[in-house]
């Protein structure tokens, strides 16, 4: 029987949608390791990131450290925190932050440069302070490309989450790849490795339309807010 069939047989088979070790307990695991790093990611990105998109300070600094960051190697961080730290979830979270960070801080900085300077002059000459300027401006005109970051971040995580089991401790999707890899069971790998890829479909496309539902409204914007001002 080929891979294929064994994979398919493999995905079909009632035992493993069901139980701790089923797939979809284990895509939820994923899914929540993935929505932690995010959100503690964003905690450290986003007001950094919209400081400097709204100030213009620091823009080189940020610009080569999301390019330092993006060149480390995720397994190899996970490693050394694990070795660190010792075994449990905290090594693949501290990996996957530093993984996440530099989309989000770029995708923050981007969008408030992407904003037009002449609709920031009205709003400043409207009498809006820098925090109404950001908030009620900027921010929302960025929506689209800040949303973008958190794409492109979130994608990242739920496709490299799999090696979270390489420190033992942690479950998720990647269960079924190391796990099928350590006894040689392809069909079990290759599953995996759809529902994976599944995932990461079904999350992007979510997050495609929340773009275009936020690039809609960004054209029309700018003159609802100069107006409620």
């Amino acid at each position: 029987m080929s891979v294929a069939a064994e994979t398919w047989d493999w995905l079909t088979d009632p035992e493993h949608w069901t139980g701790d070790a089923g797939i979809p307990h284990r895509t939820l695991e994923h899914l929540q390791y993935t929505g932690i790093v995010i959100a503690i990611a964003a905690v450290v990105a986003i007001p950094l990131g919209l400081y400097i998109g709204h100030t213009g300070r620091f823009r080189g600094i940020a610009v080569a450290s999301t390019g330092a960051l993006r060149a480390i190697p995720t397994l190899g961080l996970l490693t050394l925190v694990a070795l660190q730290t010792g075994i449990g979830l905290t090594p693949a979270i501290v990996a996957l932050v530093v993984l996440a960070v530099p989309s989000l801080l770029a995708g923050a900085y981007a969008g408030l440069e992407s904003v037009d300077p002449v609709t920031v002059d009205a709003a400043r000459s409207m009498g809006m302070t820098h925090w109404q300027v950001l908030w009620r401006v900027e921010v929302p005109l960025a929506l689209p490309i800040l949303i973008g970051g958190f794409r492109s971040a979130t994608l990242q995580v739920v496709a490299t989450a799999t090696i979270a089991p390489q420190v033992p401790g942690p479950g998720g999707l990647g269960v079924f790849l190391l796990g099928g890899l350590a006894v040689s069971d392809y069909p079990r790998v290759v599953g995996g490795a759809v529902v994976v890829i599944v995932l990461a479909l079904v999350v992007d496309l979510a997050f495609a339309a929340l773009q275009k539902l936020t690039t809609r409204r960004r054209v029309r914007a700018p003159d609802r807010v100069l107006l409620e001002k």
